[in-house]
């Protein structure tokens, strides 16, 4: 495909999708970007014209026909309940608003190209993961709920359109957890806590891709004319305590039958959602090989794992003093660990609970 086309960005009221769809208009590869979602967006969009369409309705297809699109960006898949209205809206949204996308695409004569914005939770966090997911690998334990089970599905179609049309070149990346000074997700909220709760015995490894490079894949893939699936990460693995280290937060170790609780208590408080995906990958970790990002679709991160820690680090608000009431408050919602780390069944449960104090990270 040559230069000079037009595409189409879905989930443009939200940052991510403002963004990106701002920075693609400004490409000299690229006529006209077309940004579509239910509600604007709060910020400038630049030079991108904005079209209200749900795309869970056939009116997309409309929207493609009318503007000749020929690329198609998906980035409208969610991973946050409260963001989307409720869990029932968001799944909503990711499947049923994939399906209809799809199918505008599939009446189309005038696509060409279709750009989908995974993630790695495709793969789940299991202890019976290998150190490394390639993108022939399938998740060891395939996820039933939420968020990772809209990701699963959301990938079936896409293939299954792939199929169907195989003169459109599809390229499906599989980000790892996106981080950045703007990026409100689970795992960042998680991360900005003043004090980190952490499974107790456990130490995962995590990759993480930071906002600037998620931007230029995606770029990459709309301008490029390869097709297939991509893992796409930074560089290095880290494991959660050095990601606490380097971070210089508080945490406390909790152990995995009372993380419930507290994942409930953090979500009442609207600091944190623990959803069952992100406690898994806190217990576990994932690993994804990225050999294929590199040889295949030619594009290489510019910050590694630790770079785009560093940098989300740097816009991090300093620990408030308030972190031993925090502690405090979190060793009243679990139960008592005995030297072995273990839950005493008369304790499991009350609600209240002593933990040895939380480690410097």
């Amino acid at each position: 495909m040559g230069a000079g086309r037009t595409v189409l960005v879905t989930g443009v009221s939200r940052d991510l999708g403002r963004t990106f769809a701002r920075s693609l208009a400004a490409d000299p590869g690229v006529d006209r970007v077309i940004g579509v979602d239910v509600i604007p967006p709060r910020g400038d969009l630049g030079d991108v014209t904005f079209v209200r369409a749900d795309i869970r309705t056939p009116v997309i297809a409309k929207v493609i026909a009318k503007e000749d699109v020929d690329t198609v960006v998906h980035m409208s898949v969610i991973a946050t309940p409260g963001s989307a209205g409720g869990r029932g809206t968001m799944k909503e949204l990711n499947v049923i608003g994939t399906m209809q996308l799809l199918a505008a695409c599939q009446k189309s004569e005038q696509v060409r190209r279709l750009v989908v914005k995974s993630s790695t939770i495709a793969y789940g966090a299991s202890s019976r993961d290998p150190a490394m997911f390639t993108e022939e690998m399938q998740p060891r334990r395939p996820a039933r709920t939420g968020y990772a089970k809209d990701v699963i599905e959301v990938e079936g179609y896409v293939r299954g359109f792939g199929r169907r049309r195989p003169d459109v070149q599809v390229a499906l990346l599989r980000c790892a957890n996106v981080i950045g000074p703007r990026i409100v997700s689970p795992l960042t909220s998680y991360l900005r806590l003043p004090v980190i709760p952490t499974v107790l015995g456990f130490d995962p490894r995590m990759q993480f891709l930071h906002e600037s490079d998620l931007y230029r894949v995606l770029q990459h893939a709309v301008l490029s004319d390869v097709a297939g699936t991509f893992n796409v990460a930074g560089d290095g693995p880290l494991m959660l305590s050095q990601t606490l280290r380097r971070m210089g937060r508080p945490s406390v170790p909790v152990p995995g039958i009372a993380f419930g609780g507290l994942g409930a208590a953090l979500k009442s408080a609207r600091l944190a959602d623990l959803s069952p995906e992100l406690v898994a990958f806190l217990t576990y970790g994932r690993g994804v090989d990225t050999t294929r990002m590199r040889t295949v679709l030619g594009f290489e991160p510019r910050m590694s794992t630790a770079e785009a820690l560093h940098e989300f680090v740097e816009t991090l608000p300093p620990a408030p003093r308030r972190s031993e009431r925090v502690l405090a408050a979190l060793a009243d919602r679990l139960p008592a660990v005995d030297a072995d780390g273990e839950v005493p069944a008369s304790e499991r449960r009350s609600p209240r609970l002593s933990v040895a104090g939380g480690d410097s990270g």
